[in-house]
């Protein structure tokens, strides 16, 4: 075979796979910090055996839940810990509901209606309570009641200290630690135009509280030599912010591994912007279908 024949059937190879990779449709690709591509079966190997994960999801986006279930039962399968659940969407104040659901005190229908749950509950959140009931793994609402932080939006953190004790079991220690410089709560700061007086300062701390919050309860129900896998908003856990810095403040050891999730137009190489947002970061076609 000539030089010119054997180049040209190189291009023809490189011509074909070239466009096979542009009409293969991929859902999802999976990228370490630094924006090199790495398989599922890889991410759930060097997660398995962590102790805290936190899976930042953008709450309308359905192939985000799917995964979430899907890590779940893989995790089931291939670590040897005991696993607790954990969800942002659920607030502490209904742990009690919630725990008669999980030990058949009361059925399915007293449950919905007994429990304050965001709109898409059912089709993106059910599935993987479902799973842990079924599992017997407890699941744990973790996140601050949502007018708490309504309040502390509004008119400071001073109202905190005059709750009730029943009431304060419902959020994290007071007075919670926050620090304004951290870079998700000085975004938000210059949200408000770039203020730092008490007033523009509400605005983070709404939003620390929550992190707080959920922090506190995964440290609090940490299963022991075991696995605590959170799901949550991407905003409380990106660059290993929020939640993150909270449960290395009340347990400065632990382990803990990101994950988040990022909607691109092309996958198949991370933008510069999302390098070290998470453990795992998680690329998803912004066109994928979303539940709201």
């Amino acid at each position: 075979m000539n030089l010119r024949i054997k180049i040209f059937l190189l291009l023809t190879f490189f011509s074909i796979s070239n466009l096979w990779s542009q009409s293969n449709k991929p859902a999802y690709q999976i990228y370490t910090p630094k924006g090199k591509k790495v398989s599922y079966k890889k991410m759930i190997k060097q997660i398995k055996d962590t102790e805290v994960i936190l899976f930042g999801e953008f709450h309308n986006l359905s192939l985000a839940h799917w995964l979430q279930l899907e890590v779940l039962q893989d995790l089931s399968k291939y670590s040897d810990k005991c696993i607790t659940v954990g969800l942002e969407m659920l607030e502490a104040d209904y742990q009690l509901v919630l725990n008669d659901y999980l030990n058949d005190k009361i059925n399915n229908e007293t449950y919905l209606e007994q429990m304050e749950l965001w709109s898409n509950y059912d089709t993106d959140y059910a599935p993987v309570v479902e799973f842990a009931k079924e599992n017997s793994y407890p699941v744990i609402a973790t996140n601050v009641p949502r007018r708490y932080a309504s309040r502390l939006f509004k008119e400071g953190e001073s109202f905190l200290e005059d709750l009730t004790a029943e009431e304060k079991a419902w959020i994290a220690p007071l007075p919670f630690p926050f620090d304004a410089s951290l870079p998700g709560y000085q975004k938000m700061l210059e949200m408000m135009g770039g203020g730092h007086d008490g007033e523009s300062l509400n605005f983070p701390k709404a939003q620390a509280i929550k992190d707080a919050t959920m922090a506190h309860f995964i440290i609090q129900h940490l299963p022991k030599n075991g696995l605590f896998y959170h799901l949550n908003g991407a905003f409380h856990s990106d660059y290993f912010d929020g939640i993150n810095w909270y449960i290395k403040q009340y347990r400065p050891n632990t382990k803990i591994k990101t994950l988040t999730t990022v909607l691109q137009k092309d996958i198949s190489s991370l933008e510069e912007e999302f390098l070290n947002a998470a453990n795992f970061i998680i690329a998803i076609p912004e066109t994928m279908t979303k539940t709201y």
